[in-house]
């Protein structure tokens, strides 16, 4: 999560002793008002941009739709998703030429990370000497991120390395980070949800952060408490829809603190760490996965940020799934050559996956905003880097897009696009949506069409 403070603006904020909490978009708020602010908020909801990172790649027979256009029926892998199909696009022939070896040899699951949303070849080196490209998060971070608290945040549930070599010649940075903020600048992620929870919301420096939450600990309260004086003065202000809307926001926050404080004694308890800092991560992955989910959703929600990367695992990872009954390492499975027993256990994990992924829109697609919802007001992308792991291919890649950008993609599609479409077309349009345009990124050679009608 980049900490860098920008300039704050159209932001309400409700602050107590360590804790500055910023309120959801709120029609009863978009003209002046006596809280906390810095100017009044916009009468319409922000556009967030979110991406989603799976290693290894997917089972593309049951991955891909067998009709094109609308009316589609999802395949195994994407069923999950049926409660949230009418906001979905399902985008493919798109291609990353770039996570290619063009004559560097062995490296592909290293090469699918930083490409993912750079489109830029990275040198091959397990040096200091990294190089990719930006990514298309940090270019629109570079452009709109000085309107919230955090221009981006970068969530993941492995920890990564910055240095060493992690896959045939390519330092560890490649597998382990997804957002650049320049050629040799990986943005590192959090991957413990009670560290991002604290950063939005216990305080504006790191030393606050860190005071409020040894106070609370030491107090036994939530962080709603402290705001608990300017909550009562907001409430005044507010028309009966947002009363209620700010009533469910604050339990959805206490609930997700909740869920945090279990985790912590649930580490305390097996001695991973003591109550002097935001130190465990959940040990249940689904959990985790669904915890750093609510992060993401938080930081929208609450208008903290309006772009994030999320990496459900780094490239090349070999978890193993056990709770849905797969003891083997992905990777290892990802190294099929065919075999049946292996595919079902990969179709597995790409469906667990997916699981997670309609967690996260059914969050967002629960949120009102206005007469839309949050994630009317989002474009997300998920997919993966390379095509099938087997194979290490790099066109026809998995990708599904979320959400209508406000109004501005047609939802509830397939879509096939000529294969070699460069997937970096797409992040020109999303840009463009973002108020963001950029000449190129990566290999782009232009707009994605046909993602509106």
């Amino acid at each position: 999560m980049t900490l860098k403070q920008p300039q704050l603006t159209r932001r309400n904020m409700l602050r107590g002793m360590g804790v500055s909490l910023a309120l959801p978009w709120m029609e009863s708020l978009s003209s002046a008002s006596s809280l906390t602010r810095l100017s009044s908020q916009p009468d319409a909801p922000p556009l967030r941009m979110g991406f989603v990172f799976v290693p290894n790649g997917v089972h593309l027979q049951d991955w891909t739709p067998k009709t094109e256009g609308f009316g589609f029926e999802l395949p195994y892998i994407l069923e999950p998703l049926q409660a949230v199909k009418d906001d979905l696009l399902v985008l493919s022939g798109l291609t990353h030429d770039k996570g290619r070896a063009n004559g560097d040899g062995a490296g592909d699951h290293a090469r699918s990370a930083s490409v993912f949303l750079t489109g830029a070849q990275p040198r091959k080196t397990a040096g200091s000497n990294i190089r990719s490209g930006i990514s298309v998060d940090q270019a629109a971070a570079q452009a709109v991120g000085r309107a919230t608290k955090f221009a981006s945040i970068e969530l993941g549930c492995e920890r990564g390395r910055g240095a060493g070599n992690c896959d045939s010649g390519y330092s560890c940075a490649y597998s382990s980070n997804i957002a650049w903020a320049g050629e040799s600048t990986p943005v590192g992620k959090e991957t413990n949800p009670r560290a991002v929870f604290e950063r939005l919301f216990g305080g504006d420096s790191p030393a606050q952060v860190e005071k409020g939450y040894a106070r609370r600990q030491a107090m036994k309260k939530s962080v709603l408490d402290f705001i608990t004086e300017d909550t009562r003065r907001l409430q005044k202000q507010l028309g009966g829809n947002d009363q209620q809307k700010l009533e469910e926001y604050l339990n959805g926050v206490r609930e997700i603190e909740r869920r945090l404080e279990s985790n912590d004694k649930i580490a305390a308890s097996n001695g991973e760490f003591e109550y002097n800092g935001p130190d465990g991560e959940p040990k249940d992955y689904r959990e985790h996965l669904r915890l750093m989910a609510d992060m993401m959703v938080l930081a929208f929600q609450s208008d903290t940020t309006r772009i994030a990367t999320y990496m459900f695992a780094n490239a090349g990872s070999n978890r193993n799934y056990r709770n849905i009954e797969v003891p083997d390492g992905h990777h290892d499975l990802s190294h099929h050559g065919g075999n049946a027993e292996k595919l079902a256990k990969i179709r597995k994990i790409n469906r667990f996956h997916v699981e997670q992924l309609a967690y996260l829109l059914g969050r967002l697609k629960s949120i009102r905003e206005g007469e839309s919802t949050l994630l009317d007001n989002s474009m997300i992308v998920y997919g993966s880097g390379l095509s099938d792991g087997n194979r290490h291919n790099n066109e026809n890649l998995p990708v599904l897009m979320a959400g209508s950008g406000r109004g501005s993609i047609t939802t509830g599609r397939h879509l096939r696009f000529p294969e070699e479409t460069p997937m970096c077309n797409l992040f020109m349009s999303m840009l463009d949506r973002m108020g963001a345009p950029v000449d190129f990124i990566g290999d782009s050679t232009g707009k994605l069409h046909g993602l509106e009608v």
